[in-house]
């Protein structure tokens, strides 16, 4: 039996902006519409696994619970990172709470696209009998094109006739384009796809004899780990003292026990608009669009509308990508440097890095659609049976609009139940509670006004996880 690893920690920098820190790509619909992270579990359906282990930010754990659910997966542990450490604490962390059993672990991230599922599961299924035999497989990408954007690996000789593993010659960085070139003809080089089968005995025996000081960091950690329901929050100040490496540079580029699996099976790291742009159908133009978009003698463009109408007219070879709060234009041979765009934004501190309008919490959302001086309008979405936290704010007053839904209003010392086009005011200084006693999700307007409106003008009486 396998147990599935996925990580699902990353920035998701490179999409931006339709990818930010606080909701990345791997809990969006990037290619279709389930998010990466369902299709990254859903296709490993057909295979003999045990309840999933999903390594998180301790931020996004809510919303990786949702999205389990969502398609069926209800028996998934969340190991919460406290802040990321890169791939080999990661699975350290998995490691240790599977030592007892010992199973081979399927590690896989969970922002990868592959189109022939068939060929990946028939290749998980041989990776796991070679990791049943002591070894650390890795899988090795059949290269098609001269890649300069990924890390390669050079086989050695075949591990056994019973298989198609390979013996890790080495690991070689990003090439540039000539040593590429040489790399697709040789015939002896893969594409790293990230990808691992392994026991976790193997897996901190090679880790302890390399880097013991990241084998000893998470032990400390997850020994002194909570646990609530399918929430394990791993010890922040042990797990910080955790060296920053990746799997490949601790273990993978080092150990003797290592195999390289090639496989065949369209995959993609969807590192950039122009991987989506490859994965997404076109028109007789080749334009590759979604959303609300019209193009007049434009070719060869990818254009992604969130919210409005977007047109080109007369371009070529350009990302155009919507939201509420940012625009991208790129041409397409340079998308590899968005990231650099986050990183000036970072630099002067702006939320557009950090966050959609939109904002998601564990009870619902809310969408700041208007902002001036001295009000702010919001549009709330509280799930049925959620509940915010009670509280009061010194500087703002509101008035609370129901359009769909019913809402049960704590204020002060009242309890009051509203309806569709029924409202209710909440003065400065006031404890007051909003909850969906219903079925449906609750949707309001919210009218703040006041001299501040900033989120951190809240004084909480009754706090929880789930209703902050």
């Amino acid at each position: 039996m396998l147990v599935p690893v996925i990580m699902a920690g990353g920035s998701g920098s490179r999409l931006w902006p339709y990818s930010r820190q606080q909701y990345p790509k791997q809990f969006l619909p990037c290619l279709g519409e389930k998010t990466m992270l369902q299709e990254t579990l859903l296709r490993l359906q057909g295979l003999d696994c045990a309840a999933p282990i999903i390594l998180c930010n301790k931020d996004h754990r809510f919303l990786v619970a949702e999205q389990l659910e969502a398609i069926g997966i209800t028996d998934a542990s969340i190991i919460m990172e406290p802040e990321g450490r890169n791939t080999a604490p990661a699975l350290a962390l998995a490691s240790l709470m599977e030592i007892k059993r010992n199973p081979v672990m399927l590690a896989l991230a969970a922002d990868h696209f592959i189109a022939d599922q068939d060929a990946f599961r028939q290749a998980v299924v041989e990776a796991a009998a070679i990791a049943e035999q002591e070894q650390l497989v890795t899988f090795g990408i059949q290269p098609h094109s001269p890649e300069t954007g990924y890390g390669y690996i050079r086989g050695g000789e075949s591990f056994s006739r019973q298989n198609r593993g390979l013996r890790v010659h080495s690991f070689v960085e990003k090439p540039d384009l000539e040593t590429a070139i040489h790399y697709l003809k040789s015939g002896e080089y893969f594409w790293n796809s990230g990808m691992f089968a392994f026991k976790p005995s193997v897996y901190l025996e090679e880790l302890n004899a390399f880097q013991p000081d990241i084998v000893q960091a998470c032990e400390k950690a997850w020994g002194r780990s909570e646990i609530k329901g399918p929430f394990i929050s791993i010890e922040p100040r042990s797990f910080s003292e955790c060296p920053n490496e990746s799997v490949d540079y601790a273990v993978m580029e080092k150990t003797g026990s290592a195999v390289v699996l090639p496989i065949n099976c369209g995959w993609s790291d969807v590192g950039s608009w122009s991987s989506i742009m490859d994965l997404t159908q076109k028109d007789n133009n080749g334009n590759a669009c979604h959303g609300d978009v019209l193009t007049v003698d434009s070719q060869d463009c990818y254009v992604r509308s969130e919210h409005r109408l977007v047109s080109m007219v007369g371009v070529k070879d350009l990302v155009v990508v919507e939201t509420s709060d940012g625009v991208l234009i790129a041409n397409k041979e340079d998308v590899q440097s968005v990231k650099r765009v986050v990183d000036e934004l970072k630099r002067d501190q702006r939320k557009e890095a950090l966050c959609h309008r939109e904002i998601y919490r564990p009870w619902g959302s809310y969408d700041a659609i208007d902002i001036g001086h001295r009000y702010q309008v919001k549009r709330i979405t509280v799930k049925p049976g959620a509940s915010l936290s009670l509280q009061m704010h010194h500087h703002r007053a509101e008035h609370w609009v129901v359009v769909q839904g019913t809402a049960l209003i704590t204020r002060g010392d009242e309890q009051i139940i509203l309806s569709e086009n029924e409202s209710t005011f909440i003065p400065l200084g006031y404890p007051h509670r909003l909850e969906n006693p219903g079925k449906v999700n609750l949707e309001l307007i919210e009218i703040q006004s006041g001299s501040y409106l900033g989120e951190d003008d809240i004084v909480r009486f009754e706090d929880s996880e789930a209703s902050s």
